[in-house]
């Protein structure tokens, strides 16, 4: 993911969800703050990602990078959260957090496939 021409990367989950962001790539997305939590994107245009077969909950941690089923968008947290039904990890930050959790307001990301190595999880 790359944001303010700052490089985060990004180990997805080897679930079939992650498995559907990932065929989707390059996406280009806006993200906005969520509670001082998370960031999150809505999947504007593009048909809800796929969620059978993958976890229906989730406890998350700063750096995951998840989807919310009921609402359709990705969140990426940057402080830790509860569990929460709906919540599907897709993966998450190996570096480069600190520059999700200093921006404010809106915000372009660019998503694209460094190489193909999943995470089980």
């Amino acid at each position: 993911m790359t944001v303010d021409n700052k490089e985060i990367i990004i180990a997805m989950f080897d679930n079939p969800t992650s498995h559907d962001l990932i065929s989707r790539l390059p996406l280009e997305l806006t993200f906005e703050d969520y509670h001082g939590i998370e960031k999150v994107s809505y999947l504007e245009g593009h048909d809800p990602l796929i969620t059978d077969g993958s976890e229906s909950g989730f406890d998350p941690s700063a750096g995951d990078v998840t989807l919310y089923a009921p609402w359709g968008n990705i969140a990426i947290f940057y402080n830790d959260f509860g569990y929460s039904d709906g919540l599907i990890p897709l993966g998450h930050i190996d570096s480069g957090i600190e520059a999700l959790s200093e921006i404010s307001g809106e915000f372009t990301v660019t998503l694209e496939l460094m190489k193909d190595l999943l995470q089980p999880h």
